[in-house]
């Protein structure tokens, strides 16, 4: 079953007579409101706002609900623009709670000097009208996650259609433009398809989502693969909301720097809102995240078994070697080694984007002056080994900024490949473990694949 939408594509035309229904409805709809906390959020999210002003802002309705009386006039309420992104890339939020005594801004880690560990988070202030706001920035061109706590209620914001889930919540998103990499551009697009599929592996049914490049269902040209792999907290919408891409992919196809693929986005996560729907959260998954550390975990079984197998089954893709990738960020960089290492004869092209081999359980330390990655190193031992394997090895590409708390564990990796005859591509750049990085970090591996150069190991001459 999939639910595929063109991420630019407008509502279908309608008749007279429907769009005179839809007013209504619309009308209806925007009547109603749902009090919490003091915070009056309309149960109906507002038009996306266009550029060049795009707000972060969350807000109540136009109107405030009837108070006396059915079919009373509503007194008219302050317009609360959110978000708003001003020319200077500043960004004000705002949020209209007249009752509120407290209302705090968090983000998890996205927005410059908003929230993540350690920080407290910022308080808006209200102003005459009962309107909460607050001022941020400037910040990067990116995308940014955030929600509002009113009176200790965590609310998304109410103005703003754009969202992005996690495997726990949902966040309300911003863009804020200015990337030569992932803006909306005026180029053709491709479609993102939420896509759901029966595990046998876990005993239920899960959701991946697939990017696929423009044209794709007007023809009948079969394409390469990436899959591509979110991190730790994240879950399969994460690659293609807050991180931009389908975009990113747009305009590496359009300026014809990257080869038209397709793109397969798993759960990573096999609990959470990646569990199988139906199925039992396997016990590896309810003591830990087995996704981190060389232990086993139940979604490669699911990767093997089922998902690779369906979207050979249901897309038209090259099923060879040499036009297979795959990568993933910070977790998914962990389970892309896990996946690809033993599995060297189906992948020509690894990206490891902030991680390497994350040895024990999380939060674990390693042994006592064990040797890095030596469970790893002696599990894989054969693969790593294996010159015949590794002959087809295009591409094993790493980069981590500087600033990132995995470091040393990325350059760690990239020795312990070197010893085994690889020949590892591994950049170091600014940044930390943020997805201001992991953008960048897509829009530099992509047009490396599916691609003529040199081999990522000794056993074959540049």
């Amino acid at each position: 079953m999939s639910n595929e939408t063109d991420y630019n594509r407008g509502p279908s035309a309608v008749g007279p007579a429907e769009d005179m229904e839809e007013r209504m409805r619309l009308h209806r709809a925007l009547q109603t409101v749902l009090p919490i906390g003091g915070l009056l959020v309309g149960t109906w999210l507002a038009p996306a706002l266009s550029a060049p002003a795009i707000s972060l802002v969350a807000a109540s309705l136009d109107q405030a609900p009837a108070v006396a009386g059915r079919g009373a006039q509503a007194p008219q309420g302050p317009v609360v623009n959110s978000p708003e992104v001003h020319p200077d890339r500043r960004v004000t939020f705002r949020v209209f709670a007249p009752e509120a005594q407290k209302v705090e801004l968090r983000s998890p880690g996205d927005i410059p000097g908003v929230g993540g560990r350690g920080v407290a988070p910022p308080q808006l202030t209200k102003n005459a009208e009962g309107v909460w706001e607050g001022t941020f920035g400037p910040v990067p061109a990116g995308a940014y996650r955030y929600v509002f706590v009113v009176n200790g209620v965590t609310t998304i914001d109410s103005r703003n259609p754009n969202s992005s889930q996690t495997n726990t919540t949902v966040y309300s998103l911003a863009v804020v433009p200015g990337s030569e990499a992932f803006d909306t551009k005026n180029v053709p697009h491709g479609a993102v398809a939420s896509v759901h599929y029966y595990s046998t592996a876990l005993g239920g049914t899960r959701r991946m989502h697939v990017y696929t490049p423009p044209g794709y269902e007007n023809g009948r040209d079969r394409y390469p693969v990436l899959y591509l792999l979110h991190g730790a907290g994240d879950v399969d919408d994460s690659w293609t909301s807050v991180g931009r891409a389908g975009f990113i992919l747009d305009n590496l196809i359009a300026a014809n720097k990257a080869k038209p693929m397709i793109v397969v986005m798993p759960a990573g996560h096999v609990n959470g809102a990646g569990a199988a729907l139906g199925g039992q959260v396997p016990a590896a998954a309810q003591q830990g995240m087995p996704g981190i550390g060389s232990g086993p975990d139940p979604f490669i079984n699911d990767f093997q078994t089922d998902l690779l197998p369906y979207v050979e089954k249901n897309y038209r893709v090259l099923t060879d070697r040499p036009n297979r990738a795959i990568a993933g960020l910070s977790m998914g960089g962990n389970q892309t080694l896990n996946i690809a290492i033993p599995r060297l004869e189906k992948f020509a092209y690894i990206g490891v984007f902030s991680s390497g081999i994350i040895s024990g359980a999380r939060g674990t330390p390693p042994a006592e002056n064990a040797p890095f990655g030596e469970a790893w190193e002696k599990q894989n031992l054969a693969a790593l080994d294996n010159a015949a394997a590794k002959r087809g090895l295009n591409l094993l590409w790493f980069s981590t900024g500087k600033d990132d708390g995995l470091i040393p564990t990325t350059r760690n990796t990239v020795e312990l490949l070197k010893k085994h005859g690889f020949k590892p591509v591994y950049i170091e750049s600014e940044g930390a473990h943020t997805w201001l990085n992991w953008r960048d970090y897509l829009a530099a591996f992509a047009p490396q694949l599916f691609q003529a150069q040199r081999s990522s190991t000794n056993s074959q001459p540049r």
